[in-house]
């Protein structure tokens, strides 16, 4: 038994060494393109739901639009055309509301 697992071993003796690298390589990517954006987008995302107030204009997950007129804890009361729907504060879209309340940027000719 011993003798097969001493054959099977590579000659150069680097082991299990060069089958690591490409794993810790994939597992740094994956690090920097998948998980590092998403938890930078959940603090904007927190940070924006924070910083609401009475006044601003929103874009729910929903799609629907409207103005702020009341805040809670957890909760918002939104001023659309036809009365007031009260949200959960997750329900804000951030990139849907930022461009709703970015003013549009100039065109030069």
């Amino acid at each position: 038994m011993i003798a097969t697992i001493l054959l099977q071993a590579p000659a150069g003796g680097s082991g299990g060494f060069g089958m690591l690298i490409p794993m810790v390589l994939i597992i740094v990517v994956f690090y920097f393109f998948m998980i590092r954006p998403q938890v930078k987008k959940q603090k904007d995302q927190k940070k924006y739901v924070e910083e609401l107030k009475k006044g601003d204009k929103v874009v729910t997950t929903a799609g629907i639009h409207g103005r702020i007129i009341d805040l809670n804890d957890t909760t918002f009361l939104v001023e659309v055309e036809n009365g007031k729907i009260r949200f959960d504060k997750s329900a804000v879209s951030l990139d849907a509301s930022k461009a709703l309340n970015t003013p549009p940027v100039a065109v030069k000719s």
